[in-house]
């Protein structure tokens, strides 16, 4: 389950080999750590289990959802050209309104940065969605064993 909120495997092992967790707030906290601790080869590692941050869902009707896919397929076309990796960004708090907005001003913010200063960025999103992920699984766990 920890492989799915963050594909680096240095992570989930840093996560696992300190459980039981006393409280949902220790394990977010461990999670965070084991982020700020990821090399190069295990944020690539990690990356190579995302896939990009979205396109309109496929069922989404209306005037400008063909211009906007087409327009983020361009953006994650060229960031990807740029920094050799897949696009990622965490959306937790956003409308589902807001989504295609956010994705397509953050893509476009972040091809103007240098490559140190990207795989700083990427590595904040990955930590922001594995945390997210770990605060869906614990909800579904503390429903599931009230």
């Amino acid at each position: 389950m920890l492989l799915g909120c963050c594909a680096s495997r240095h992570w989930a092992e840093r996560v696992a080999a300190h459980r039981p967790y006393p409280n949902p707030e220790s394990l977010l906290a461990a999670a965070d750590e084991a982020s700020y601790d990821l090399t190069l080869a295990e944020l690539e590692e990690a990356l190579a289990g995302e896939s990009p941050t979205g396109p309109p869902p496929a069922d989404a009707r209306g005037p400008g959802v063909l211009a906007a896919r087409t327009a983020l397929r361009a953006a994650h076309a060229e960031y990807r050209r740029r920094f050799r990796h897949t696009f990622v960004m965490c959306l937790d708090g956003y409308r589902e309104d807001e989504l295609l907005d956010q994705v397509l001003c953050g893509i476009r913010t972040r091809l103007g940065h240098a490559p140190v200063e990207e795989r700083a960025v990427t590595a904040e999103e990955l930590r922001r969605l594995a945390r997210g992920r770990l605060t869906r699984l614990t909800r579904l766990a503390t429903a599931a064993n009230p």
